[in-house]
Protein backbone atom coordinates (compact mmCIF):
# COMPACT_ATOMS: atom_id res chain seq x y z
CA UNK A 1 0.00 0.00 0.00
CA UNK A 2 1.37 3.63 -0.69
CA UNK A 3 0.83 5.89 1.78
CA UNK A 4 -0.16 9.93 0.90
CA UNK A 5 2.23 11.51 2.97
CA UNK A 6 0.65 13.63 5.76
CA UNK A 7 -2.54 11.42 5.63
CA UNK A 8 -3.94 10.31 8.82
CA UNK A 9 -3.92 6.80 8.30
CA UNK A 10 -4.03 5.39 11.73
CA UNK A 11 -7.00 6.88 13.58
CA UNK A 12 -8.43 6.01 17.19
CA UNK A 13 -11.80 6.90 17.25
CA UNK A 14 -13.24 6.93 20.25
CA UNK A 15 -17.28 6.86 20.50
CA UNK A 16 -19.58 4.90 22.66
CA UNK A 17 -22.53 4.82 19.89
CA UNK A 18 -22.17 2.12 17.81
CA UNK A 19 -24.47 3.45 15.28
CA UNK A 20 -22.14 6.73 15.28
CA UNK A 21 -19.40 4.55 15.08
CA UNK A 22 -20.30 2.56 12.03
CA UNK A 23 -21.33 5.97 10.24
CA UNK A 24 -17.95 7.51 10.73
CA UNK A 25 -16.19 4.04 9.69
CA UNK A 26 -18.29 4.15 6.68
CA UNK A 27 -16.95 7.99 5.90
CA UNK A 28 -13.81 7.37 6.41
CA UNK A 29 -13.95 4.62 3.79
CA UNK A 30 -16.13 6.37 2.16
CA UNK A 31 -13.41 9.56 1.68
CA UNK A 32 -9.92 7.53 1.50
CA UNK A 33 -8.85 3.58 1.28
CA UNK A 34 -6.18 2.28 3.42
CA UNK A 35 -6.94 3.33 6.60
CA UNK A 36 -6.11 1.41 9.86
CA UNK A 37 -9.49 2.53 12.60
CA UNK A 38 -9.18 1.40 16.14
CA UNK A 39 -12.20 1.74 17.90
CA UNK A 40 -12.72 2.10 21.98
CA UNK A 41 -15.71 3.22 23.40
CA UNK A 42 -14.53 5.69 26.04
CA UNK A 43 -11.67 7.67 27.53
CA UNK A 44 -10.57 5.13 30.27
CA UNK A 45 -10.54 2.45 27.18
CA UNK A 46 -8.19 4.89 25.02
CA UNK A 47 -5.82 5.90 27.84
CA UNK A 48 -5.79 1.59 28.26
CA UNK A 49 -5.02 1.52 23.99
CA UNK A 50 -2.42 4.96 24.14
CA UNK A 51 -0.55 3.45 26.64
CA UNK A 52 0.08 -0.11 25.86
CA UNK A 53 3.64 -0.10 24.80
CA UNK A 54 2.21 -3.17 22.27
CA UNK A 55 0.39 -0.26 19.93
CA UNK A 56 1.99 2.26 17.99
CA UNK A 57 0.74 5.47 18.54
CA UNK A 58 -2.61 6.74 16.27
CA UNK A 59 -1.97 9.81 13.85
CA UNK A 60 -5.09 11.26 14.61
CA UNK A 61 -7.40 11.19 17.76
CA UNK A 62 -11.14 11.73 16.77
CA UNK A 63 -13.03 12.16 20.10
CA UNK A 64 -16.78 12.03 20.78
CA UNK A 65 -17.36 14.18 23.77
CA UNK A 66 -20.52 12.13 25.33
CA UNK A 67 -19.27 8.78 26.74
CA UNK A 68 -19.80 6.64 30.01
CA UNK A 69 -16.74 6.13 32.53
CA UNK A 70 -14.53 8.85 31.44
CA UNK A 71 -15.48 11.28 28.62
CA UNK A 72 -14.05 13.19 25.86
CA UNK A 73 -14.01 16.40 27.37
CA UNK A 74 -11.84 14.70 30.67
CA UNK A 75 -9.92 12.80 28.24
CA UNK A 76 -8.95 15.65 26.27
CA UNK A 77 -7.37 17.21 29.13
CA UNK A 78 -5.36 13.87 29.89
CA UNK A 79 -3.90 13.56 26.73
CA UNK A 80 -2.88 17.56 26.46
CA UNK A 81 -0.92 16.70 29.90
CA UNK A 82 1.03 13.85 28.82
CA UNK A 83 3.98 14.88 27.18
CA UNK A 84 4.08 11.19 24.79
CA UNK A 85 0.14 11.95 23.80
CA UNK A 86 0.15 15.67 23.70
CA UNK A 87 1.17 15.24 20.32
CA UNK A 88 -1.43 13.27 18.59
CA UNK A 89 -3.94 15.70 16.50
CA UNK A 90 -7.18 15.63 18.31
CA UNK A 91 -10.21 16.48 16.69
CA UNK A 92 -13.80 16.54 18.60
CA UNK A 93 -16.32 15.26 16.79
CA UNK A 94 -19.83 15.16 18.63
CA UNK A 95 -23.75 16.48 18.63
CA UNK A 96 -22.57 19.54 20.68
CA UNK A 97 -22.76 22.93 18.88
CA UNK A 98 -23.05 24.42 22.33
CA UNK A 99 -20.54 27.49 22.50
CA UNK A 100 -19.36 26.39 26.24
CA UNK A 101 -18.73 23.05 24.85
CA UNK A 102 -16.87 24.11 21.28
CA UNK A 103 -15.17 27.03 23.32
CA UNK A 104 -14.09 24.12 26.27
CA UNK A 105 -12.34 21.63 23.85
CA UNK A 106 -10.02 24.40 22.51
CA UNK A 107 -9.28 25.68 25.71
CA UNK A 108 -8.16 21.88 26.45
CA UNK A 109 -6.38 22.12 23.30
CA UNK A 110 -8.53 20.17 20.80
CA UNK A 111 -6.95 20.81 17.28
CA UNK A 112 -10.19 20.85 15.69
CA UNK A 113 -13.76 20.68 16.66
CA UNK A 114 -16.70 19.64 13.89
CA UNK A 115 -20.51 18.60 14.77
CA UNK A 116 -21.81 15.31 14.20
CA UNK A 117 -24.30 15.54 11.57
CA UNK A 118 -27.38 12.85 11.07
CA UNK A 119 -26.62 11.12 7.67
CA UNK A 120 -23.86 9.28 5.51
CA UNK A 121 -23.85 12.24 3.32
CA UNK A 122 -22.95 14.89 6.06
CA UNK A 123 -20.75 12.22 8.05
CA UNK A 124 -18.01 12.02 4.46
CA UNK A 125 -18.47 16.14 4.87
CA UNK A 126 -17.21 16.33 8.42
CA UNK A 127 -14.88 13.66 7.51
CA UNK A 128 -13.81 15.74 4.97
CA UNK A 129 -13.47 18.65 7.13
CA UNK A 130 -10.82 16.37 9.23
CA UNK A 131 -8.97 15.29 6.75
CA UNK A 132 -8.33 19.16 5.46
CA UNK A 133 -7.31 19.72 8.95
CA UNK A 134 -4.70 17.22 9.14
CA UNK A 135 -3.63 17.75 5.40
CA UNK A 136 -3.10 21.67 6.54
CA UNK A 137 -2.19 21.31 10.11
CA UNK A 138 -0.93 18.08 11.46
CA UNK A 139 2.97 17.29 11.11
CA UNK A 140 3.85 13.80 11.46
CA UNK A 141 5.92 14.01 14.34
CA UNK A 142 8.59 11.19 15.35
CA UNK A 143 7.58 8.74 17.68
CA UNK A 144 9.47 8.06 20.88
Amino acid sequence: MIVAPGRADDILLVEDDAADALLIEEALQESRTGRRLTQVTDGVAALDYLRDPANDLPDLIVLDLNMPRMNGRELLAVLKQDERLRIIPTVVLTTSSAPEDVEAAYRRHANAYVTKPVNLDEFTAAVSKIDMFYLDMATRFPRV
